[in-house]
């Protein structure tokens, strides 16, 4: 006579893998579904055209973040055109495939690809655990000041990568929250820019930045409000200095080999 037994040939340890194994597949879902509430829906490679989200399974629920400081709350993940600046950018495909490079037309500056592409982010500045503004000119924090033993910047001519005086260094934008040099404000004698600290090499007896030609700094972008940078204003600053990295001059476009 045969006896049945329910858990016949199953353990602990084959119980414990099994729920593991489920538990992982859940996960992966979880997580995929999670990661597509930014910089989701996908584009067509070739054609720019927007793909569906792909479905329960893969698109999250909308979920609501409130803001600190008042700044509201934000709904993610959007719709295409919520919320989001058009896509303007001054640049083709070097060859007609998935994945093939864009080389900019007109003014590098502004092609806003590679090295110059840049993040739509908010408009207000970012601020630290008592709600002010997080960089601003080194004068507003008067606690923070330069080192004795470090070269104080200011006052120093500033070169850039073709060798040619760019400016003079008149002022320090500073992290309030974390006491470091963010950007450095240069007087071009048109106009005052930012710099990102970064991108410079302080010597001595002067500031080199290599990233772009003399002549380019004249337009680079500066604060609407000159006491204070707001997220979308650093992208852009960040993005104008980055982009000569790889156009200002003919011989970065292309490898050494």
């Amino acid at each position: 006579m045969n006896h049945g037994n329910i858990v016949g040939t199953i353990d602990a340890a084959q119980i414990a893998m099994i729920a593991f194994i489920g538990f992982f597949i859940a996960l992966c879902f979880w997580l995929r579904r999670e990661d597509r509430r930014e910089g989701y829906p996908l584009e067509d490679a070739l054609t720019g055209k927007l793909l569906p989200g792909g479905g329960p399974l893969s698109a999250a629920a909308p979920k609501t973040f409130k803001l600190p400081f008042d700044r509201g709350s934000v709904t993610v993940p959007r719709a295409a055109t919520e919320g989001r600046e058009p896509v303007q950018i001054a640049a083709k495909r070097r060859e007609n495939f998935g994945g093939a490079p864009y080389s900019p037309e007109g003014d590098v500056f502004a092609a806003g690809v590679g090295p110059g592409s840049y993040a739509n982010r908010a408009p207000w500045a970012d601020q630290d655990a008592h709600g002010l503004p997080r960089i601003v000119p080194m004068g507003v924090v008067p606690e923070i000041s330069v080192a004795k033993a470090s070269t104080d910047p200011r006052g120093l001519p500033v070169y850039g990568a073709d060798g040619a005086k760019a400016g003079t260094v008149t002022d320090l934008w500073v992290d309030r929250a974390e006491h470091m040099v963010r950007y450095l404000a240069i007087d071009t004698g048109s106009r005052t820019v930012l710099a990102p600290m970064p991108m410079a090499v302080v010597r001595k007896n002067a500031v080199i930045i290599s990233a772009i030609n003399a002549a380019d700094f004249a337009n680079a972008p500066f604060p609407a409000d000159a006491g204070q940078i707001t997220r979308y204003e650093e992208e852009r600053v960040v993005a104008y200095f980055g982009t000569g990295y790889l156009y200002a001059n003919a011989d970065r476009l292309e490898p050494l080999v």
